[in-house]
Formats: C-alpha cells, structure tokens, sequence
C-alpha cells in the first residue's frame, strides 16, 4: 500500500476486534490506528483517539458479540469521537452484527432490535457499514447509509475443497428449513447432494429434530450454518444424520457465537470437525473441542474490502462467491 494510502486510511478497533484488525492491518500493510479504550469504575466506556484523523477515511472494526451490549455502545462512541475529531469519513466495520435475529416483529408487542441498532449506529455518525453474514439480508434495507454485506463462503470453500479428498463422498446438510437456500448453494459449489432436516424447536434452547429428507447413509455430512448460538441445532441434526448412517459429520458456520451450553453440546457431539471463522473472538471458551475447531480467518477477505471502500472501487467483485443468507 502507499504511503499516501497508510496516511489517510485509518483502521481502528475497539475490544471485541483487535485481533482481527491486527490481522486485516497486516494483509493491508498498514498500522493499525492508535487509540484506546478505557473502563470507568462504574463500568462506563471511555474511547480515545491518539492520532489526528482529521480529513482521514476511518474505519472501526468491533463485533458487537458477548457482551453484546458494551460491544455495541464502544462502537456508538467510538463513531462520536471520530465524527467529532473530524475524520472524513467513518465506516463501521461489523464481522458480527449482534441483534440481527430480532429483525422482525413475529408476535405482538415486540421490539424489531435489529432496526434500532442501525438507527444508533447511524445516528452516531457512521457513513457506511461493512458486515458478514447477516442473519437476515433484510437488515441491510434497515440502514439509511450504503452497507456491504460480504460472505464468508469463500474461505470456508477453500477449506473443504483443500480438505475433500480426505473426506470422501459427501452430501451438504441444512440443520433446518430456513438454512436450505443456503446449503443449496454451498451443494452447487461443492457439486454435491443436498440433504434437509426436518427440525421441530421445543423453545429457544432445546431443538427436537428427527426427519431426514435425503440419502446420508455411508456418506460424509457437511452441515453448513451462519452461526452457531447454543449449538442445540448442529448438535442435534448430527445425532439425526448419525442414526441415519452418515460415516461422518462436519460443521461448519460463520460466527462462532457458542453460548449458553454450546461448547458442552459439541464436545459430546457425533461431529469430528467444526469449521468457524474468526468474526468473533473466542478466547479460552472453547477448551473443550479444541480437538474438533478449525478457525479460519476472514481478516484478508474484510481487508481486502476495506481497500476497495477507501478507493471508491466496486466491492461487488467479492460478492462472486456470495452464497446468499437465509432469508
């Protein structure tokens, strides 16, 4: 990159997407912005900026995951201090896009949180938003500012191509109905068979799947989702497939959020190999099925973005292995 493009382009982070703006930085050849976040006694947020971004094209990057909330509002304060330090534009930068499942009102006297979180984030002073994976396409029409909604399909496709010939004959499995345009994609890709689970959700933690509509017997089963919350899904479309006489099992997801009793579902699971990327920062959690975890990283693909942004080039190019969202 040249110098005139390491003086005006700015990346920064907030907690939650340090590591992989580190990561994006180094693809790109660029520091990463100086600034800092600090913790107030009381638990209050306070962002600093150690660098002059007058004029300069900024981007954060922060995945609003766990605590989504304090995540969300550094981001909030992180675009107020660039905004008010006079940064020529500001681009909010969200591998993670929390909230996006409240994108709806499905019964009465409910929020549509999703909506909210864009207003915020456009009510403090973001003038773009690059994402990946939305749970729902429709929150892109929910902003009043342009959004790239990348996919993360490239890069976990070239791991299982890498990684096909070891696994021998297999079939892309939907863990559910409203993953199947998804999977379907991914079968396309792959020029593999698509199967589909007929999932029954008992609540918002326990998923009672019993149905397979396709042929898994003596084949390798690839389950493709755009996340992984409490693994209740994944785990139980493996124990279904299993039964049915699948050889093998592999998930794989975008954002490895692993809530709630997720990592203790997957370790007991039937499932050799879960594939993930790195738009949510895991830490230690996941010590229980570091056996099984591959973390792939999207930090060249969002880099490669964010290039194309600040040079007011297309970002459709990267869209080609777009495999779509759920709905």
């Amino acid at each position: 990159m040249s110098a005139a493009d390491r003086d005006n382009l700015k990346l920064f982070a907030g907690r939650a997407g340090m590591t992989l703006a580190r990561l994006m930085c180094s693809a790109m050849d660029i520091p990463l912005g100086q600034a800092r976040t600090d913790l107030f006694p009381d638990s209050e947020l306070f962002v600093k900026v150690e660098e002059d971004v007058r004029g300069r094209d900024c981007f954060v990057v922060q995945s609003t995951c766990d605590p989504v909330n304090a995540n969300l509002m550094e981001l909030l304060i992180y675009i107020d201090c660039l905004r008010r330090a006079s940064a020529k534009r500001i681009t909010a930068v969200m591998p993670y896009f929390g909230y996006a499942r409240q994108d709806r009102k499905d019964e009465g006297r409910v929020p549509i949180t999703a909506k909210l979180v864009c207003n915020l984030i456009v009510a403090a002073g973001a003038d773009r938003v690059l994402c990946m994976d939305l749970h729902a396409a429709q929150i892109q029409g929910f902003f009043d500012i342009p959004v790239d909604h990348l996919s993360a399909a490239p890069v976990l496709l070239e791991y299982i191509e890498q990684h096909r010939a070891a696994m021998g004959d297999i079939v892309v499995v939907s863990p559910d109905v409203g993953n199947v345009k998804v999977a379907n994609m991914y079968a396309d890709k792959l020029g593999a068979d698509l199967a589909i689970i007929d999932k029954r959700r008992e609540s918002g933690f326990d998923v009672a799947s019993r149905n397979v509509i396709g042929d898994v017997e003596g084949r390798t089963v690839i389950m493709i989702d755009d996340m992984i919350s409490t693994a209740g899904t994944l785990c139980e479309a493996a124990k279904v497939v299993t039964d049915h006489g699948a050889t093998d099992v592999i998930c794989a997801a975008t954002h490895a959020v692993l809530v709630g009793p997720a990592v203790e579902r997957l370790a007991a699971a039937p499932i050799s190999r879960i594939i993930v990327t790195d738009t949510i920062p895991n830490g230690r959690r996941t010590g229980a099925i570091d056996d099984k975890l591959v973390r792939l990283s999207v930090a060249d693909l969002l880099g490669k973005a964010v290039h194309r942004i600040h040079h007011d080039m297309s970002v459709s190019a990267l869209f080609q292995e777009s495999i779509g969202t759920k709905r």
